[in-house]
C-alpha cells in the first residue's frame, strides 16, 4: 500500500492481514485530504485521530500531509505492532494507543477525528456519543448512521462506501 500525498508520497506501507484490517482505498484517502484542505487553512495548527488504526495508514498520510500532533487508536495488539513497525519504516514514531477506542476517546479533544471501524461492528453512533467536543469527524461507513448530536457538512460516495463529514450542533 503506498502512501499518496506529501513528504512520504509514493512510499509503501505493510497491510495487516485483509481477513481482520480493511485499509482506506488511496483514492479515498485522497479526496479526505483533498476536502479535509478546503477546510482547514494549514494542517499543522491542528490535531489529527485515526480512531481504528489498523494499517497506520491515515495517521501517516495525515503526518506525510503536514499534520505535526497525530494519534492513532487501535484495538488489536498484533495489528498495534504492524502500525508501529509502518511508522518506523518512515523514521516515525507513532502517537498509538492499544486499547478499546471508543471507550479512550470519552472526554478527549481533537480537532480531526477519523472514524473507520470495522463495517456492520455497529459501533458508529457509539462512538459518536463519546465525543464531547471536536472541530470536524470524518467517517468511512458503507449504511447509514444516526448523526446524533452532529450536523451534515459534506458526503461523497465511492461504490459502495461514503465519507461523511460532521461536526457537533452548536448552540446559536
Amino acid at each position: 500500500m503506498n502512501i499518496t500525498g506529501g513528504i512520504y508520497k509514493g512510499r509503501k506501507i505493510v497491510s495487516p492481514d485483509e481477513k481482520y484490517v480493511r485499509p482506506t482505498l488511496s483514492k479515498i484517502r485522497m479526496s479526505v485530504f483533498n476536502m479535509l484542505f478546503s477546510y482547514l487553512d494549514d494542517f499543522k495548527k491542528y490535531s489529527f485521530l485515526d480512531m481504528f488504526g489498523g494499517s497506520g495508514i491515515m495517521g501517516i498520510e495525515a503526518i506525510s500531509r503536514g499534520f505535526d500532533d497525530v494519534t492513532v487508536f487501535e484495538k488489536d495488539k498484533k495489528t498495534a505492532k504492524i502500525i508501529t513497525s509502518n511508522y518506523e519504516s518512515l523514521g516515525l514514531t507513532p502517537r498509538l494507543f492499544v486499547g478499546d477506542s471508543v471507550e479512550m476517546i470519552k472526554n478527549k479533544y481533537f480537532d480531526i477525528i477519523y472514524i473507520d471501524p470495522p463495517y456492520m461492528s455497529g459501533i458508529y453512533e457509539e462512538c459518536l456519543a463519546n465525543i464531547t467536543d471536536t472541530r470536524l469527524v470524518i467517517l468511512e461507513h458503507t449504511e447509514e448512521i444516526d448523526l446524533g448530536k452532529f450536523e451534515l457538512i459534506k458526503q461523497k460516495k465511492y461504490g459502495d462506501k461514503y465519507i461523511t463529514f460532521i461536526q457537533l450542533l452548536r448552540d446559536l
